[in-house]
């Protein structure tokens, strides 16, 4: 997965939370870099045809984009659930993050033969609590993991 994908996976699920457009503050919010550096990729991903921006309005994906997005959110949601479920790693979803950039489409299809993933996803992932629903992990430990990453 490559960070043009990482953008429109935080652009998917911004526009799911939001309802809408996503803002250019919020993507640069989620994915922890500046305003400036998310118009840039912004532009880049509408010059591939990904995306489409609305200035004062804000990013939608391209349906391009989407089929990329839900690419992008299926493999996250894989690293995630193998890290948590099968390797009982505490910080999976930190873990997740920094592995989400390396790990590659065949990796990816490795790791989704161990974990047994559900056919519903990436619909599984739920936006607002940033997390995969079939995690073998209580609620609790999911938000207690969240406060640590801030």
């Amino acid at each position: 997965m490559n960070t043009a994908d990482q953008y429109v996976k935080a652009i998917y699920l911004l526009q799911q939370m939001e309802n809408g457009p996503a803002s250019t503050g919020a993507l640069a919010d989620r994915l922890g870099v500046s305003p400036a550096s998310a118009n840039e990729m912004i532009g880049k991903l509408e010059s591939r045809g990904l995306a489409e921006h609305e200035k004062y309005k804000g990013v939608t994906l391209t349906d391009e984009g989407i089929v990329r997005a839900r690419d992008a959110l299926q493999t996250y949601c894989i690293i995630e659930r193998f890290l948590s479920n099968v390797l009982s790693v505490a910080e999976f979803r930190a873990e997740a993050r920094e592995l989400e950039p390396v790990i590659d489409d065949l990796v990816a299809e490795r790791l989704d033969t161990i974990i047994d993933r559900s056919p519903e996803c990436p619909d599984c992932f739920d936006p607002e609590t940033d997390a995969c629903c079939h995690l073998d992990v209580p609620a609790e430990s999911v938000e207690t993991e969240e406060q640590h990453a801030d």
